[in-house]
């Protein structure tokens, strides 16, 4: 089957006007981007088709020779209901429609009066049908557990974890909806990894294209996108194409959406809803033949609540969406990318990979990481750009731990006394009372850095991690 055909399965047309049906189909092609349809004029050969190949979406007329709608329509239900049927009359009549409906009919038009409404109506059945096969896929993986169809489109991705690995379950399902994708997550999480691994699957011949939307006005936000002709505006000296031409085939990635204009969320919507643009001074409306990844480090939800992002716009780019954990979520893949960048920056240094200090995984499992994998990049690459004599120590990396715990520079285990502040205590806690109450303080003052903590209650940082899991320490 040609990759280029959409939808993946055909469209039936059952008509026996033959020069409606080629007139319908080269609108369909032109308005909606369907390139694949099967024609049928005679109505006794419709199941034949049905039988030999996935069908993805039906149109009946009603009133033809040999086998009219009516007859045709519980038969088709009965033995294909996968495919949705939408029933096509010359008139508009009432009860027509409402006993086809009692049979099974997904929807009901005038194809003589309703063209627009019919066009609509075959967009809701086609997303119905894609979003029906999606969920089939996401149950069949669940319930085998199966291992990942195409585990090259993820080679970039470091990662043990099984959140992790959900996700990449879930991309491989919704590859071939032609739905938006919404990539949300913290800052440094990876999201353009992701819609890299998302082009592999599901638009590899064509080009990925990515736009930062963050500090863009209107005009400039629309120039980028859909380009202009010559004499467009001042200093339109000769015509642009927009990423939009520049993606045709492809994927075109649209990351920081979260700060576009109140204007150009109107344009972003009107293009995922109709996949029609105009390049700036163009008269002409052209088709939007891409795939559409959209990524925000903002909550949306909270956006939309207080009126900053359309809600429109937000419902309708979450047909499907990635929601990536933080790298505090997903430790155990914490000593596999620090090994990852401990060899890269050496190799981008022109030096030998250096072995990890003993407890350098101890102070990375006990730091936050508030910048997600970028800052353990950033930290890595520090630390081996101060390696002396090819060899990594720990005080390459002790003065990027340092910070948590300078304010109490000097007061740690034994070497503190409080002179002042047993006597004030009318009655002394118990001791493991007064002991949990240092660990959740050291905790609280470090803001959850382990390492930090443990350095000012004096202990090793397993003893602290042992303390807080509740085990004894001894």
């Amino acid at each position: 089957m040609n990759e280029n055909l959409y939808p993946a399965s055909p469209i039936l047309l059952i008509d026996d006007e033959k020069q409606w049906l080629n007139s319908f189909a080269i609108s369909l092609e032109y308005d909606e981007g369907i390139t694949n349809v099967i024609q049928c004029t005679d109505s006794r050969e419709a199941l034949g088709i049905l039988e030999s190949r996935p069908i993805g979406l039906v149109l009946l007329d009603l009133t033809m020779p040999h086998i009219g709608g009516e007859e045709l329509l519980p038969q088709i239900v009965e033995t294909h209901p996968e495919a949705p049927v939408i029933i096509l009359s010359g008139l508009n009549q009432l009860e027509t429609a409402v006993q086809c409906m009692k049979l099974g009919a997904f929807d009901y038009f005038v194809k003589t009066t309703e063209r627009e409404r019919l066009l609509a109506g075959i967009r809701r059945a086609l997303q119905m049908v894609e979003l029906r096969r999606e969920n089939r896929h996401l149950g069949k993986m669940i319930d085998k557990r199966e291992a990942l169809e195409r585990p090259e489109c993820f080679s970039e991705i470091i990662t043990q974890s099984p959140k992790m690995q959900a996700i990449f379950h879930y991309l491989e399902a919704i590859a071939p909806s032609t739905e938006p994708l919404l990539i949300t997550g913290e800052s440094g999480t990876g999201k353009e990894l992701i819609a890299r691994a998302y082009h592999r699957l599901a638009r590899p011949e064509g080009p990925l294209v990515a736009v930062n939307a963050a500090g863009l006005d209107d005009t400039v936000f629309s120039d980028t996108l859909f380009g202009h002709t010559r004499g467009a505006f001042t200093g339109a000296e000769r015509q642009r194409a927009g990423m939009l031409d520049q993606a045709e085939g492809g994927v075109l990635f649209l990351d920081e959406i979260g700060d576009l204009s109140p204007a150009s969320q109107v344009k972003l919507l009107r293009l995922l809803q109709e996949r029609e643009f105009q390049p700036l001074g163009s008269d002409h409306v052209r088709r939007a033949d891409v795939r559409f990844v959209l990524a925000t480090n903002l909550d949306l939800e909270s956006a939309q609540a207080q009126g900053r992002f359309r809600k429109d716009l937000y419902y309708r780019i979450c047909a499907h969406r990635v929601v990536l954990p933080p790298l505090r979520e997903r430790r155990e893949d914490i000593s596999l990318l620090a090994d990852c960048f401990i060899a890269e920056a050496a190799r981008g240094l022109g030096r030998k990979t250096p072995p990890r200090p003993a407890r350098l995984e101890d102070w990375l499992m006990g730091h936050p990481f508030p910048g997600n994998i970028r800052e353990l990049r950033a930290m890595v690459y520090d630390a081996v750009s101060r390696v002396a004599n090819g060899q990594l120590t720990e005080q390459s990396f002790l003065s990027l731990f340092k910070p948590a715990a300078e304010e109490f520079e000097g007061c740690t285990g034994g070497d503190c006394e409080y002179p002042e502040l047993l006597p004030r205590v009318s009655r002394l806690p118990h001791l493991k009372r007064a002991g949990d109450y240092l660990v959740d303080e050291a905790m609280r003052r470090t803001r959850g850095n382990q390492t930090a903590a443990a350095r000012l209650l004096g202990i090793s940082q397993p003893a602290l991690h042992r303390r807080l899991k509740k085990e004894p320490t001894s």
